[in-house]
């Protein structure tokens, strides 16, 4: 991905975070979110994802009611997302970018890996259109 794609991105990313409600932009000092191009050749193999530009954003970790005493000392959690799966899902069939459609699955993909981290289910946030 060039750099170009890459900072228009980041900079909508932040617009997006910084119109969030306060309760989810404080969840996010909490979980660290690390932006990154597309998932690894690892992350795809692990998911059984077969094209990478089909994850827009991954939770590990584990989720708030299950932690236990015994867990301590695991990785902490981590909120992933990657451009190349959200800027798929805002580019038309002429290859242009929406930014608001983008703008919209940057808000989507964030808003969904943070409900992950409350221990929501695909399902449930299925139906809350995350």
């Amino acid at each position: 991905m060039d750099a170009h794609l890459r900072d228009y991105f980041d900079k909508i990313l932040e617009e997006v975070v910084e119109a969030l409600p306060a309760q989810a932009r404080d969840l996010l000092d909490e979980v660290p979110m690390y932006v990154e191009d597309y998932p690894s050749q690892r992350m795809m193999l692990d998911l059984g994802i077969q094209h990478r530009s089909g994850l827009c954003g991954l939770y590990t970790g584990i989720p708030l009611g299950q932690r236990r005493v015994e867990q301590s000392g695991v990785l902490s959690d981590v909120i992933h997302v990657f451009r190349e799966g959200v800027f798929m899902l805002a580019t038309d069939r002429r290859g242009k970018i929406d930014e608001s459609e983008l703008r919209k699955q940057i808000r989507i993909t964030v808003l969904h890996e943070l409900g992950h981290h409350f221990g929501m289910t695909e399902e449930e946030l299925e139906e809350l259109g995350y």
